[in-house]
């Protein structure tokens, strides 16, 4: 069973992530980078790792680009690499080539997926990184 931390300010997407990904495992929600940054640090601590974490771009307080950089410097830190790395997909309204390329900047994020949040995208998504199967 995959543990998942839903990284997303508006309730709205943030249920409809939870609805699509309760299936294939448990959910966890936080709304803004410093709340995913908390929980990401608890999983690594009490050895209850995520398997993937869906980070929303813009949000309150710390954007998605800076917890996605300090997720990856945690891990580093923590001596996690390779496939241990936990799987990241960014989600955002924003479908701009900028913002893409600095989610992809580094092999720092595996997908991303634009909004309004398409179920079956989703889960292709997941199939192809080998987080669920078909």
């Amino acid at each position: 069973m995959m543990k998942i931390l839903i990284v997303e300010d508006e309730f709205v997407s943030r249920t409809l992530l939870q609805e699509i990904f309760s299936p294939y495992g448990v959910c966890h929600a936080a709304s803004n980078g410093l709340e995913c940054l908390a929980a990401f640090q608890k999983g690594l601590d009490e050895n209850k790792r995520y398997d993937l974490i869906c980070l929303d771009i813009m949000m309150p307080e710390m954007d998605g680009q800076q917890a996605l950089k300090k997720i990856r410097e945690i891990e580093q830190e923590r001596g996690i690499g390779g496939k241990d790395l936990v799987k990241v997909i960014m989600v955002s309204a924003l479908g701009d080539a900028k913002n893409i390329m600095k989610s992809f900047m580094k092999g720092q994020c595996e997908a991303y997926l634009t909004k309004p949040i398409d179920s079956e995208k989703v889960i292709a998504t997941c199939v192809k990184l080998g987080l669920i199967s078909e």
